[in-house]
């Protein structure tokens, strides 16, 4: 009896120090569960860039950054991601990240945040190169890949533009792009086009026409793009171009004949480039609208070159203080041309408002 009573007493003993061992055990976990979410790695904390490829798995993620060391425990990141159903939602790019912070801030920042940007603003009227400048200066790019990108029979075919290059498709507009890691000059350009194919169905909301059509508004919106020093004219200089290429008029536009110079354009139109006729954007010389668009109109011209303003104005003239005079007649319009030209202050004299 005693025997027996030796043994119940060491098996309860065991029993509870069994208990009491998983119950250690399991308060050890959880106070180590504890100090990895509340504990960061370091304090203080340094700033630190991280970055995310396109495609890495977040099991990938959580090895990168345990070694980064902005958090301790790769197994039990890749649980909190889980359990607050994160863990497919980290975006690729650059992050500035803290090993002071704790796993949950580090969790939330890569999944929320849009992460680092570099931003690079494109105003309405460059011409590619101008652009290719705007491009590398941003760091996003070289001039030389950009130019590469812009005549790329590839990425034009897939975009449906049968022309020799991207211009006037550059769509003009303030980017916000993860920094890239080399030359991004092609991405660049495929996401200017893209934005320009976006944009272009407010311009045809019923679909787009076939290219020759959009081509030749594309065209006139640059030349509306370049003329216009007074947004609220886009539609009235639309409609000169309109009347006197529907009289079958020379459009006699100077920034026609600057982009047919090309960059080595030293700002000075002389007699010798307006008589120039192997110069095909040569307006005052060759009939018609030049070959292809001369800059990358923005919306607003884009608008306008597909819905001119109708009148009878065949003819204008800078003021000098961003807007135009316009005439209907060609006696009116040498009129102007002597009071706003001729007779013009060059101190007050300016070409936008």
């Amino acid at each position: 009896m005693a025997r027996k009573r030796t043994i119940l007493i060491t098996l309860t003993a065991l029993v509870l120090l069994a208990g009491l061992a998983l119950g250690g055990y399991q308060g050890y976990r959880a106070w180590q569960e504890h100090q990895f979410l509340t504990v960061p790695p370091e304090t203080p904390g340094r700033d630190m860039v991280f970055r995310v490829e396109q495609g890495q798995t977040f099991s990938t993620i959580a090895k990168n950054l345990t070694r980064a060391h902005l958090i301790t425990d790769q197994r039990r990141f890749l649980q909190l991601g889980v359990a607050r159903g994160k863990d497919s939602r980290v975006r690729a790019g650059e992050f500035k990240l803290n090993t002071g912070w704790t796993p949950g801030q580090i969790l939330h920042e890569l999944t929320t945040s849009a992460g680092i940007m570099k931003k690079v603003s494109v105003r309405e009227g460059l011409t590619w190169w101008q652009t290719a400048d705007v491009v590398q200066e941003a760091g996003l790019g070289t001039r030389d890949g950009f130019a590469r990108a812009v005549k790329d029979p590839v990425l034009l075919s897939s975009f449906g533009i049968e022309a020799g290059d991207a211009e006037g498709y550059l769509f003009p507009e303030t980017y916000l792009l993860t920094p890239p890691r080399g030359d991004q000059s092609r991405t660049m350009a495929e996401t200017m086009i893209r934005e320009f194919f976006k944009n272009a169905r407010t311009v045809w909301p019923e679909g787009l026409p076939p290219f020759a059509r959009m081509h030749r508004t594309v065209i006139l919106a640059s030349l509306v793009e370049k003329e216009t020093g007074d947004p609220a004219e886009r539609e009235r200089i639309a409609g000169v171009f309109h009347n006197r290429l529907k009289r079958g008029m020379l459009i006699q536009a100077d920034p026609t004949i600057i982009y047919g110079l090309g960059p080595a354009f030293d700002g000075n139109i002389k007699k010798s480039h307006l008589r120039d006729r192997d110069n095909p954007y040569n307006t005052y010389m060759h009939r018609g609208l030049p070959p292809g668009p001369i800059c990358s109109p923005g919306l607003d011209s884009l608008l306008a070159a597909a819905h001119p303003e109708e009148h009878e104005y065949l003819y204008f003239v800078a003021k000098g203080d961003g807007s135009h005079h316009f005439s209907a007649t060609l006696r009116e319009h040498n009129n102007a041309v002597i009071k706003y030209q001729l007779r013009r202050n060059r101190k007050t004299y300016r070409s936008t408002k």
